[in-house]
């Protein structure tokens, strides 16, 4: 992985979502639960931790050390999560000290925090994952791999086909470029293969929401109700 400065130009400044995942364990009923932080935008994977157990004040510490290690500035982060017991504790809750705004879930929604939802699939997706943890160093070591895989391997479609380390850290534009310059090079070389015009590299979003509010004046399916 090359060297990247400690700043980026897409800052944790619109919204992150988190969730947490629970992870078989060697026996039946047993799990070790993974807690996550994903920036929307570029999707890439600010912080993880396994624990355990799933609690409050460990969800609480895990945010604030996140927070922390990006230097995220108060009252920039915008944290997106579901209406879950710890999602919704005092604990987490009493975060707001930090700068941060929360949001969650609507309630009997289960599709609401569809970035994190996503994350989780594609990792429990992956042929090396297996039906169980022998034990939770194993479920750490797996999960290093996945992440360091994640953020600076994975080509993601929502982005363009660009790795989420490449949002985040401000480099889509030069990568888009040089995508466009081997487009162009291979148009001149084979016309023939373009039917409709040349072709152009796959778009990054210019924007991300999760629960994008309706256009004024218009009704959504909540006020209708």
């Amino acid at each position: 992985m090359r060297p990247r400065s400690a700043t980026r130009s897409f800052a944790l400044n619109c919204r992150s979502s988190r969730d947490i995942a629970k992870l078989l364990g060697p026996a039946k009923w047993t799990y070790f639960y993974l807690y996550v932080i994903l920036d929307v935008f570029s999707r890439y994977v600010t912080g993880w931790m396994v624990a355990h157990r799933e609690a409050a004040e460990l969800a609480k510490q895990f945010i604030e050390q996140t927070i922390r290690k990006h230097q995220v500035p108060a009252g920039q982060l915008n944290i997106h999560a579901d209406r879950g017991r710890v999602m919704t504790s005092k604990p987490v809750a009493f975060l707001t000290n930090l700068g941060l705004t929360k949001t969650h879930s609507r309630p009997y929604v289960s599709d609401d925090n569809p970035y994190s939802k996503s994350h989780f699939r594609t990792m429990k997706y992956r042929p090396e994952f297996p039906d169980r943890f022998g034990c939770i160093q194993d479920s750490r070591a797996f999960c290093q791999r996945f992440f360091q895989w994640y953020n600076e391997d994975h080509r993601h479609s929502g982005i363009g086909m660009l790795t989420p380390a490449v949002v985040h850290f401000g480099e889509a534009s030069a990568v888009l470029a040089h995508r466009q310059v081997l487009l162009d090079a291979a148009y001149l070389a084979h016309p023939d293969r373009f039917v409709r015009q040349p072709p152009k590299p796959l778009p990054l979003p210019s924007e991300v929401w999760v629960n994008k509010p309706a256009p004024a004046g218009q009704k959504t399916k909540e006020d209708s109700r």
